[in-house]
């Protein structure tokens, strides 16, 4: 940190804000009026990501949501205000992302924490798994304890990261010693309603994507209608694995009820990047507004052992990709089918989620079951047409 920063820092905490993100002490009132008061603060809740200095939040940022290189981030200058990201533009995960710099204390009397934490969905706290971890766990205690008395719905969430460097036993004894003290500390803190979920992550593999795939699926409240249909869609068309994909970001934010294997999850990744990649270089019309990725994006990429990876478009952000076996691949006929009728559901789901926010609660209270009526249309016949019984 530099001397003037720190000189700016000791006069006035918020003055490290930028101008635009209203922390001025002029604008504190009036922000914290604005954000109870706007419409998005519930439509778009906040993913927090914060920990110590250097522990890798705004590398973690920049891998998953904006397609920086891993070797890039290395590049990367500290953090030395709030950096707030908006990627709902160019992404299905409708979600602000708010960097916090781990320099600065948020509980000194000059911030309003409150008000940060007032409409958050998930706070993630980083920790560098190669560094010592003493100080880290002491701020990981004092920042979910204050957040949960302000707000008990946070998803809290620990990254044990850069975890690339560690030997596979001392991975597992890393994350058993933090979450045995982190945990300690809740107990002794009379805290045990508080739950924190740990995920091991580097942005050298896929394991952040599949970490911050968990998280965000809490924060998807269709995220059961979601998995039931994946279900239906698998049992009826011989598929062994099925993701639905936020394209841009590759998280994946539903799959099927079966277990996850991280290598299929792998090679559903690589098969994005691939399509996306082979997209924009043979893809892409005369035209200056087409893109890459569009309703006409398919792909099958056949294994050497017998595995198929099929990929179909099913909105502008998201991609079903599935993982089955070449003998089931022989009904592709019957697939396509049944993607048909899964791809008109997943429109609905979310066509009946718009229509609700926008005519609000009391249309819930007079027809508590008009939502769900053309689902369970959907799900009381099997996607090979016939008819089942209501899943």
């Amino acid at each position: 940190m530099s001397i003037e920063y720190e000189e700016q820092l000791a006069g006035s905490l918020v003055d490290s804000f930028p101008k635009d993100f209203g922390y001025g002490v002029e604008n504190m009132d009036m922000m914290q009026e604005d954000l109870e008061n706007s419409p998005s603060a519930d439509s778009k809740p906040r993913i927090l990501l914060m920990g110590l200095r250097r522990s890798g939040k705004s590398s973690i940022q920049k891998v998953v949501f904006h397609k920086m290189s891993p070797n890039e981030t290395l590049f990367l200058e500290s953090t030395n205000k709030i950096y707030k990201d908006d990627i709902s533009g160019s992404s299905f995960v409708n979600f602000h992302i708010w960097d916090f710099p781990g320099q600065v204390d948020f509980f000194d009397p000059t911030f309003d924490y409150e008000m940060i934490f007032r409409g958050t969905g998930a706070l993630i706290f980083v920790i560098d798994a190669q560094d010592d971890y003493v100080e880290a766990l002491g701020r990981l205690h004092l920042t979910v304890s204050r957040a949960f008395r302000v707000n008990p719905e946070i998803n809290f969430e620990v990254f044990i990261h850069k975890v690339d460097g560690l030997s596979d036993d001392h991975k597992i004894e890393t994350q058993r010693d933090i979450h045995q003290r982190a945990n300690d500390d809740l107990a002794d803190a009379s805290l045990e309603k508080l739950h924190l979920s740990f995920y091991l992550t580097s942005i050298y593999d896929h394991s952040i994507f599949e970490a911050f795939s968990k998280v965000v699926q809490k924060l998807i409240p269709q995220l059961p209608t979601l998995e039931n249909l994946l279900n239906i869609f698998i049992s009826n068309s011989g598929i062994e694995k099925a993701f639905l994909f936020d394209v841009v970001s590759k998280i994946y934010i539903a799959t099927d009820s079966s277990p996850v294997d991280m290598q299929s999850y792998e090679l559903c990744c690589d098969m994005i990047d691939v399509v996306i990649d082979v997209s924009c270089i043979y893809g892409l019309k005369d035209d200056s507004n087409s893109n890459a990725y569009d309703k006409e994006s398919l792909a099958i990429i056949k294994l050497n052992n017998t595995t198929v990876l099929y990929l179909k478009e099913v909105t502008k952000f998201l991609a079903l990709v599935c993982i089955l076996r070449e003998e089931s691949f022989e009904r592709k006929g019957l697939i396509d089918y049944n993607f048909h009728c899964f791809r008109k559901a997943i429109h609905e789901v979310f066509e009946v989620s718009s229509s609700t926010q926008r005519t609000g609660a009391a249309v819930h209270s007079s027809h508590p079951s008009s939502s769900g009526n053309g689902l369970a249309r959907l799900k009381s016949t099997a996607l090979n047409g016939t008819p089942r019984s209501l899943v």
